[in-house]
């Protein structure tokens, strides 16, 4: 049997798109075929999004990408003005990103390695990741305390996040998380399903030992505030990594506005990146052109690519970082659409 500290030593490592320009590959891309490209032109999409002065951009986070090595590329995103909303899973923001922003890591794993044997050290397994589960447990606990320090009552994710983001300019290890980057360039973040994930468990504890007075998180809130955002943006466009509840929550928007009697845009640009096959009707794998039917997306500036998010998410964004246009961007700041809190 490995000792843990044997396999939990090889940390994982956060691609940095500024050091390589992919600029070459994309544009040898578009002149090929299949995913290639599919890639480029979901790149050109993408920076259609960040040209179109009037856009809200929205990133979606589903999957692992962040604990695989994708979480500097979001950060960048936010910092360079190329996202102004993130909608995500409780994962992605917390297990992940939290996680490593007081100080803990994701490692490289192995495949021949027995779950058993991870379990019995305490090892948890995501594919070829490997997570310290005791420290996974005091990123729990870290959610408590802020839980603990906050007035009792009902909050959107997005509000308990911004709240994480506020404890984080103080008490950071690792200063360019997303939740912190996210905080300072007013940036809000939406986990729809905030309690599947390590800060459930720490607010059910939180709950449990304050019974009568506690906080909790309002999911109708956060459909309600992002649709404010929508109504307000009116034009948008989402880039989205993976599907399930973040794509069809930031979709969804569109409707929410028509049933609160305002009619507002389709969302008018659209990259999905994905995996997930459409044969067997999921929802979350669902294609754009479908979700046009919906009225949620427009199909003129739309693009799936199947691909696994790790391998072309990375030659996206280097291409726009390096174009660019980013630079003449104003950033949203639609957290300031909540200043009243």
């Amino acid at each position: 049997m490995s000792k843990k500290k044997d396999l939990l030593k090889e940390v994982i490592e956060h691609i940095d798109i500024t050091s390589f320009d992919s600029t070459p590959i994309i544009d040898a891309m578009r002149k090929m075929s299949f995913s290639s490209r599919d890639t480029a032109n979901a790149t050109d999409i993408l920076m259609q999004m960040v040209n179109d002065k009037d856009c809200t951009v929205m990133l979606t986070l589903a999957g692992s990408t962040s604990a695989g090595g994708c979480m500097q590329v979001y950060v960048d995103m936010v910092r360079n003005k190329m996202v102004d909303v993130i909608v995500a899973t409780g994962a992605s923001i917390i297990d992940m990103d939290f996680f490593e922003a007081i100080g803990f890591k994701h490692y490289r794993g192995r495949m021949d390695i027995l779950d058993s044997e991870l379990r019995s050290q305490y090892i948890d397994r995501i594919y070829d990741t490997f997570i310290d589960e005791e420290e996974l447990q005091n990123c729990d606990s870290a959610i408590k305390e802020v839980a603990d320090n906050l007035e009792p009552r009902p909050y959107s994710s997005r509000e308990f996040i911004w709240e994480l983001g506020k404890y984080l300019t103080k008490n950071s290890v690792k200063k360019s998380s997303l939740i912190q980057t996210a905080y300072e360039m007013g940036v809000p973040i939406f986990c729809p399903a905030f309690s599947d994930s390590s800060a459930g468990f720490g607010l059910v504890k939180h709950q449990w030992e304050r019974p009568d007075k506690h906080l909790s998180i309002d999911s109708v809130r956060d459909f309600l505030e992002l649709t404010m955002i929508k109504m307000e943006a009116a034009t948008s466009g989402l880039f989205m990594i993976g599907g399930g509840v973040p794509k069809n929550f930031a979709q969804d928007t569109v409707i929410c506005a028509e049933i609160l009697g305002k009619e507002v845009p389709m969302h008018r640009y659209a990259v999905q990146i994905t995996v997930a096959d459409v044969r067997d009707g999921a929802c979350s794998s669902s294609t754009l052109k479908e979700a046009s039917s919906w009225g949620k997306v427009e199909t003129i500036f739309e693009q799936m690519v199947y691909a696994e998010a790790t391998t072309v998410l990375p030659l996206i964004v280097s291409y726009i970082w390096h174009n660019g246009d980013w630079k003449n961007r104003l950033p949203r700041n639609w957290a300031k659409l909540f200043d009243r809190e």
